[in-house]
C-alpha cells in the first residue's frame, strides 16, 4: 500500500508537545518532532519499505512504528482512498489560502459533537465575579469629548434605506456633523438594554452577538468631523463618549492604513472593531469562538452601513488593513485586544468616479450565470 502525506496538515508545539494536526479528516496527535523528517519522506505516493529507504539512519522498526501512527492519525493518506480524494479536493479548492485559512476553518469544524457542553457553559460559570472581564473598556486618564445625547431622525422608510444602501468609495470634502456622528456611533454600538445572565449583568447592542458577550471595541479615526480634532479615539458606549488615545490623523495616512486604498483618506472616519477576547473566551473556551467574533463584526458592519445610510452618508468597510499599525495608534496589546474590521463613512460624492458601470447586454455575454 503506497502513502502520502496530507496536503491539509499543520505541524506546531503545543503546551510542549510536538502536534501533527491533519485535517478536515485527522486528530491532533502529540509525537516525536523526528515525525515530521519521516512526513517529510512521503511528500508523493510511495510505500513505508520506499521511504525506509530514504531514511537509512532510522531502523526499519522506528519508520514501521512512526508510518503506523502517522496513519491513525491521517496525517499519511492512503493511495484511492476517501480521504485522499477528499484531500486533493481541498488543496485544489483552498490552494491560494491554505494553510493559513483552509486550517482555521477545518480546525474549528464539528467541535461541539465532542465538546456539547462548550455551547452554553465554560469558564465564566467558574470565576468569580470580580475575575470577570468589565462590560465596557474605558481609558479613565484620556481626554474625553462627550457626545450629544439627542438623536437625529432615523424614521426613513426600512426599503429605502435597504436599497439605498453602497459601499462608497468617493466622498465629498463636506465634514459630517458631530450630531451625526454621535447618532450612528450610539445607535450601532451603544448600548439598548441590559439582561441578567445569572453571574451578573450583559448588554445587548442594534446587532446580534454571540451569547451577548460584546466583545469588540470601536475606535474612531477622526478626519473631517466638526468638534471633533484628528485623531483616533476610543468610542466609550457606556458614558457615550470619545477618549483620546493618539492626536492627528491624515488623509495620507488613512489611506495607508487601509492597506494603501486612496479612498480611505477621503472619508470624514474611520471605525476599527477590535475583539477583546477574554470577553469571549471566558465563557466559550472553544477556539470555533473566533468564527463567532468574525461573524459579531459582520453583524455590526451591516448595521453600521445600514444606519449610516439612513443619516445621509455614504458607508464603507474593508478588510484590507494595516493591522498592526491600526493597533498602534488606537494604542492596543494586538494579543488580547487585536484588529478585526474597518469600516468608514463620509458623504457621498454626487458624481462618484469609482462607482461601477451599470451592467449591460455586452456585459452579460461575457457573463457565467449559472453552473
Amino acid at each position: 500500500m503506497r502513502l502520502r502525506r496530507s496536503r491539509s496538515l499543520t505541524c506546531y508545539w503545543h503546551d510542549g508537545l510536538f502536534v501533527v494536526h491533519p485535517y478536515p479528516h485527522g486528530t491532533p496527535t502529540s509525537l516525536h518532532p523526528a515525525a515530521a523528517e519521516i512526513l517529510a519522506a512521503f511528500d508523493d505516493w510511495m510505500t513505508p519499505a520506499e521511504a525506509a529507504k530514504t531514511l537509512d539512519h532510522l531502523t526499519p522498526d522506528t519508520v514501521d512504528e512512526a508510518v503506523l501512527a502517522l496513519s491513525d492519525s491521517g496525517a499519511l493518506l492512503a493511495e484511492d482512498s476517501q480521504e485522499a480524494r477528499r484531500d486533493e479536493d481541498i488543496a485544489r479548492h483552498w490552494g491560494s489560502w491554505s494553510p493559513e485559512a483552509s486550517f482555521l476553518h477545518y480546525a474549528t469544524q464539528d467541535v461541539y459533537e465532542e465538546k456539547p457542553e462548550e455551547i452554553n457553559t465554560g469558564e465564566a460559570l467558574k470565576l468569580d465575579t470580580d475575575e470577570l472581564p468589565a462590560l465596557f473598556t474605558s481609558y479613565p486618564d484620556a481626554p474625553r469629548l462627550p457626545l450629544p445625547r439627542r438623536p437625529l431622525d432615523l424614521n426613513a422608510p426600512y426599503a429605502q434605506v435597504l436599497y439605498d444602501r453602497r459601499t462608497v468609495r468617493d466622498f465629498t470634502r463636506e465634514p459630517v456633523s458631530l450630531e451625526t456622528l454621535a447618532t450612528l456611533l450610539s445607535t450601532v454600538f451603544g448600548p439598548v438594554d441590559f439582561i441578567d445572565c445569572g453571574r451578573g449583568g450583559l448588554f445587548r447592542r442594534t446587532s446580534p452577538s454571540g451569547g451577548a458577550r460584546q466583545e469588540l471595541d470601536v475606535y474612531v479615526g477622526a478626519l473631517n468631523v466638526n468638534g471633533v480634532d484628528p485623531g483616533w479615539y476610543h468610542y466609550n458606549g457606556l458614558q457615550h463618549s470619545l477618549e483620546l488615545l493618539t492626536e492627528g490623523f491624515t488623509p495620507e495616512e488613512a489611506a495607508n492604513l487601509c492597506a494603501d486604498q486612496s479612498w480611505g483618506g477621503g472619508a470624514a472616519f474611520l471605525v476599527l472593531l477590535a475583539a477583546r477576547l477574554e470577553r469571549m473566551s471566558v465563557k466559550y473556551p472553544t477556539p470555533r469562538c473566533y468564527r463567532v467574533s468574525l461573524l459579531n463584526a459582520g453583524h455590526l458592519g451591516q448595521t453600521f452601513a445600514l444606519t449610516a445610510t439612513a443619516l445621509g452618508l455614504g458607508p464603507a468597510q474593508t478588510g484590507a488593513f494595516n493591522d498592526s499599525r491600526l493597533a498602534a495608534r488606537c494604542t492596543l496589546d494586538n494579543t488580547g485586544q487585536t484588529p478585526l474590521y474597518v469600516l468608514a463613512a463620509g458623504h457621498p460624492h454626487p458624481k462618484p468616479e469609482d462607482a461601477p458601470p451599470p451592467a449591460t447586454v455586452e456585459t452579460f455575454r461575457e457573463t457565467r450565470l449559472e453552473g
